[in-house]
């Protein structure tokens, strides 16, 4: 039985300019207003470090957080081998305050890419002694919920000092998601109670089928997390409507589509990941495609991807024709 979509999101990953970096910035806020306004229920930034997409996602919700006032605001996913676990989480508590609760966030573990030559620079003394697995969510989770940091609490001269982060943003440790794509981290997910984002991207484990294993992954992890059947799973695909797209858009999202239909069903990599095939095509053709696969058929949330390297006007139709025409087809409603 297909589950109603009973929350409606969209990820971006916020792609700039070098030599005009504000104009692709000013872009994504610009995105999360408008799909606040289209009623859509959460908007997701990704993260890149040292390319051309949102370095500081933290930095860029607090922005947005001041421009809209119900759409939640989430991450996907900030990797934490870049992150100081005590820094980051008097960041997140600060925009959630900002936002008045409403920050979702989305962690992924493990080594930064290209490790060997950033280290240098990221980690100039000490990356041989990092720590880049589960611990260090675990901390950063422990920071959010108010474990003490410091065993001084008091007041010194002028000074008052606090035991935990400041400020404290009650409830966001019950907020937060991780990023699985192998059975063992939504196993890890499941059992440390995290929400579970699951994306275009698995690894195959027994077949080259992407909706077999993200069916076997999202039954792996309800089947294991304490809520069961209620625990949060958050669904993201790249979905293209053109029901208003012109002539030359349809054109560029087809061939956008083409340029990577190559790689669909053949394990990439030494971990052998599997890649979702885009989804172009009418409102009334991506719910039959989404309504036949099984993955789907599980979740109640989703987070559509928007592709890269589009024009605002392209994403402002892409928005507009998923919540008027293809959400509604899906069981969504806005504010449902």
């Amino acid at each position: 039985m297909t589950r109603p979509l009973r929350s409606l999101g969209f990820l971006t990953i916020g792609l700039f300019d070098r030599e005009n970096p504000r104009a692709g910035h000013e872009t994504t806020l610009s995105i999360i207003e408008r799909g606040e306004s289209l009623g859509f229920d959460s908007a997701w930034l990704r993260d890149r470090h040292l390319q051309y997409g949102i370095s500081s996602p933290v930095a860029v919700l607090a922005a947005a957080s001041q421009r809209t006032s119900r759409i939640r605001l989430g991450t996907a996913v900030i990797p934490l081998g870049w992150e100081n676990p005590l820094r980051l989480a008097e960041d997140l508590a600060t925009v959630d305050v900002l936002s008045g609760g409403r920050l979702e966030p989305g962690f992924s573990v493990g080594p930064p890419r290209r490790l060997d030559e950033i280290a240098p620079a990221l980690y100039p003394d000490t990356a041989e002694h990092e720590e880049f697995g589960y611990e260090r969510l675990g901390r950063l989770r422990r920071f959010l919920a108010g474990e003490q940091v410091s065993p001084f609490a008091g007041t010194e001269g002028i000074e008052e000092y606090s035991e935990r982060i400041e400020p404290h943003a009650a409830g966001l440790s019950d907020r937060l998601w991780y990023g699985a794509g192998s059975p063992a981290s939504t196993t890890w997910a499941a059992e440390n109670g995290f929400h579970l984002l699951t994306s275009s991207v698995i690894q195959s484990t027994t077949t080259t089928d992407f909706d077999t294993e993200q069916d076997a992954q999202i039954r792996l992890y309800r089947e294991t997390h304490p809520d069961g059947e209620n625990a949060r799973v958050s669904q993201g695909l790249v979905v293209v409507p053109t029901d208003t797209a012109t002539p030359d858009q349809r054109r560029r999202y087809e061939a956008y589509a083409d340029s990577r239909r190559g790689r669909v069903g053949i394990p990439q990599g030494p971990r052998g990941l599997l890649f979702a095939e885009d989804l172009v095509g009418t409102s009334e053709q991506i719910a039959e495609q989404l309504h036949a696969t099984r993955a789907f058929g599980q979740v109640d949330e989703v987070a559509f991807a928007l592709p890269f390297a589009l024009e605002p006007d392209d994403y402002v139709q892409i928005l507009e024709d998923i919540a008027g025409r293809l959400g509604p087809l899906l069981g969504w409603t806005p504010g449902g």
